[in-house]
């Protein structure tokens, strides 16, 4: 092989090379990429309870004392939270994380998702209770709706989630911090710890939510 050949092959088996080499590249910058969009965001979890949460049995009251059945909620995505206007520690932040959700829908809120914040001591939290708390959390939003009953439903709602109440000494109720997204049919399609997921999280689960409903 003379020397221009020699070049020449060496030209070429280089450019090759550096192609092969970009093109493995790529695939692995690829791969990372999807590998980032695959990994579970903090504090969002894949739905557990195949129940109906919304079921038409159950009646309760809204903050302004109007009747509501569960299942006149389904049509729409539903983001569900557990509260008590009593609470100082943990309610508060997360209801505060719910009024985060309510800003980013914004107009959306009550024509996309509603949120629904059971209160999970109906002895203290009527109506009126519900209403002052939704007033001072910045959370008396249309779409937003605090619900109570007698003690026997809030348990009945209870125990479709899965949830168990305690009473610290002091009084306090213990409770977990947990929210769930259902889609339009009642039933669950994400689970959350509630201080730890961000909002736009659920905002985004919200919107493919609505948009596969």
């Amino acid at each position: 092989m003379d020397q221009a050949s020699s070049s020449w092959f060496k030209a070429r088996f280089h450019l090759r090379y550096r192609h092969l080499f970009c093109a493995a590249l790529v695939l692995a910058l690829a791969a990372s990429l999807s590998a980032c969009a695959d990994k579970p965001e903090p504090g969002s979890y894949p739905a557990a309870n195949k129940a109906q949460c919304l079921p038409s049995g159950i009646v309760l009251l809204d903050q302004a004392g109007k009747k509501i059945r569960l299942s006149s909620l389904h049509g729409t995505p539903v983001l569900v939270d557990f509260i008590y206007t009593t609470c100082t520690s943990t309610c508060p932040l997360l209801t505060e994380k719910m009024a985060s959700v309510a800003k980013l829908l914004g107009p959306e809120l009550g024509r996309k998702a509603k949120i629904v914040s059971f209160t999970i001591d109906p002895e203290h939290d009527g109506p009126a209770q519900l209403a002052n708390y939704a007033k001072e959390m910045d959370a008396d939003d249309t779409g937003w709706l605090f619900l109570t009953g007698t003690p026997a439903q809030i348990q009945q709602v209870l125990a479709i989630y899965g949830l168990r109440l305690g009473r610290e000494p002091d009084g306090s109720i213990m409770h977990m911090t947990a929210a769930y997204l259902l889609g339009a049919n009642g039933r669950q399609v994400r689970q959350y710890d509630g201080l730890q997921v961000s909002a736009s999280t659920i905002v985004r689960d919200i919107n493919r939510a609505a948009t596969s409903s």
